[in-house]
């Protein structure tokens, strides 16, 4: 019979998932690989046992994890009953309905209908009387948002789950759902959404601003690039790997040589911090109180003990972020004029001026913050220098002021012109 180790609350760190009252660690184990039919139950044992012996609370499922669909969901089942019955208190159960499960047009998206049916179904296959978060899986472009909010709430209502989040929800729909659920006081509490070095997509589509200020905790799956930030494609596409034996998620054109020496430059950063590729990909996304947890994929204990080696250690210097922007994004124009720039007057300012600049800016900050000193409209420049009374077009035609992209968008200030601009920036 096991016992789960007296000391696991120990190292551990505990997130609240956005304003609720409910905490989860900052490690959580996804179900999505490795506990299907395909896997090697005593294996499964090792991995759950590992895990909740150092505070790994939080295990997230799928209606549809498998191979096959639902296998994963019935071999955490099987894991609770035998050897989880004395710790279910102890445990954050989650699952998700949204993506085909099964035939016919009640088995996908986001209707009343499908949702109920299918936690009703996932309960049974893990037998249980309840989770403590039951997440929509994904937007639904046909039902209307209400109806799905609303079955949520029923969900809730019912005992069935505690809580109710939202998967694969961009910012402007994770709005318009918390909105109805405040209404309707639904505790839809958590977004799940994939995020990690190389895949920035909710820092662009407005989820993870919208987390931040509106309260809702923020969880990550994905968190190492379907294994591009595991060490595993450092040297190119190993015959054990994901991409050789099963090509669905990750494909071997995914695995470029631009791509490998990117991740052979994260490795060596990652060394200098005294950590693994994986280990310093796992504590950048912890890195700020944005996102409350991220979820972990394993295929043996090792690897979890080695995941949560980054507990106490996920802060980083500005140096060190600004070099993982650099390495790890593709260059968008405007920051390949800016590096342009940066070439051509290597001792001058750089300001981005025109009527998109600063809001296209702005949206990819982190990414551009050592490449543009100023970011601000023509209109905005010319209000600073109208402010302090100096004449603009003096300076241009001093060609001190440079057009450095021929559309008047991107500009390197040297001289005086720069100090102005300084100036008048820091003072508007």
């Amino acid at each position: 019979m096991y016992q789960a180790k007296e000391t696991r609350y120990d190292k551990m760190v505990y997130n609240r998932c956005g304003n609720s009252g409910l905490k989860l660690p900052e490690v959580s184990l996804g179900f999505w690989h490795n506990f299907g039919d395909t896997g090697v139950y005593e294996n499964m044992r090792q991995m759950v046992f590992t895990a909740f012996d150092n505070g790994i609370t939080h295990f997230d499922l799928a209606n549809n994890y498998g191979p096959e669909y639902g296998s994963a969901e019935t071999n955490l089942g099987k894991l609770l009953k035998e050897n989880f019955t004395a710790y279910r208190d102890e445990l954050i159960i989650s699952t998700k309905a949204g993506y085909d499960m099964w035939d016919g047009p009640y088995g996908n998206w986001g209707s009343r209908k499908y949702l109920i049916a299918s936690l009703d179904e996932s309960l049974k296959r893990m037998q249980l009387d309840y989770v403590d978060i039951f997440y929509h899986h994904r937007m639904d472009p046909e039902t209307p948002l209400e109806e799905t909010i609303l079955a949520l709430d029923q969900i809730v209502r019912s005992g069935k789950a505690l809580y109710a989040g939202i998967s694969n929800y961009d910012g402007e729909h994770a709005k318009k759902a918390l909105e109805i659920a405040k209404e309707i006081h639904l505790p839809l509490i958590i977004n799940q959404n994939r995020y990690n070095i190389f895949d920035r997509t909710v820092e662009k589509n407005g989820l993870k601003d919208y987390a931040r200020e509106s309260g809702m905790g923020l969880i990550c799956f994905s968190p190492l690039a379907q294994g591009m930030l595991s060490e595993k494609y450092i040297n190119g596409i190993p015959a054990d790997s994901r991409v050789a034996r099963d090509g669905r998620f990750l494909h071997a054109s995914d695995i470029t040589p631009e791509k490998i020496e990117k991740i052979k430059k994260l490795d060596a950063l990652a060394k200098e911090r005294g950590q693994s590729l994986p280990q310093m990909a796992l504590s950048w996304l912890l890195k700020d109180s944005d996102v409350t947890s991220v979820l972990i994929g394993a295929s043996k204990p090792e690897q979890i003990l080695s995941n949560i080696g980054i507990v106490g250690h996920t802060t980083f210097t500005k140096e060190e972020l600004d070099l993982i922007d650099q390495i790890s994004q593709e260059l968008t124009p405007m920051v390949a004029t800016a590096r342009t720039i940066k070439q051509k007057h290597p001792e001058a300012k750089v300001v981005f001026i025109g009527p998109c600049a600063a809001k296209k800016l702005e949206a990819s900050r982190r990414s551009v913050r050592s490449d543009v000193d100023f970011v601000v409209t023509f209109e905005e420049l010319q209000a600073m220098f109208d402010a302090k009374e100096i004449d603009l077009f003096q300076y241009e035609a001093e060609s001190s002021f440079h057009d450095a992209t021929g559309a008047g968008r991107g500009y390197a200030c040297a001289g005086g012109v720069a100090e102005a601009i300084e100036k008048c920036i820091n003072e508007y």
